[in-house]
């Protein structure tokens, strides 16, 4: 499986930690994103994701002149978004330690079926 297959469901959660921790503009997020080793994203992917969290009210976004060029647009983390990153989260947590649980089993101690 490729990791953009993976990465799919939990894009929105990180963008929005991102976000959270500082206003940003799409080619500065796609910047960070591979800070982080996400050297596989692209605007593509991002500006999507971007539209789709204003649309649903998770992240606002402001026009604001730059000082390298031309104005650029900034996110700006909602009430809602912060809901919804700390849902994710919670959520994650409790995926990330289901999933190692399995991959950490050496045994395969899950009992099979009819057991």
């Amino acid at each position: 499986m490729k990791e953009t297959q993976l990465l799919k469901g939990v894009l929105e959660g990180l963008i929005l930690s991102i976000i959270k921790k500082r206003s940003v503009y799409g080619y500065e997020l796609i910047q960070i994103m591979r800070h982080y080793d996400f050297t596989t994203i692209i605007g593509g992917t991002i500006y999507p994701i971007l539209q789709k969290l204003e649309k649903q009210g998770c992240i606002s976004g402001r026009t604001l002149p730059s000082p390298d060029g031309p104005d650029r647009k900034y996110f700006f983390i909602t009430e809602k978004g912060e809901e919804q990153l700390a849902s994710f989260i919670e959520q994650w947590r409790s995926l990330n330690v289901k999933v190692n649980r399995i991959l950490e089993d050496k045994k395969g101690s899950a009992p099979s079926d009819g057991e």
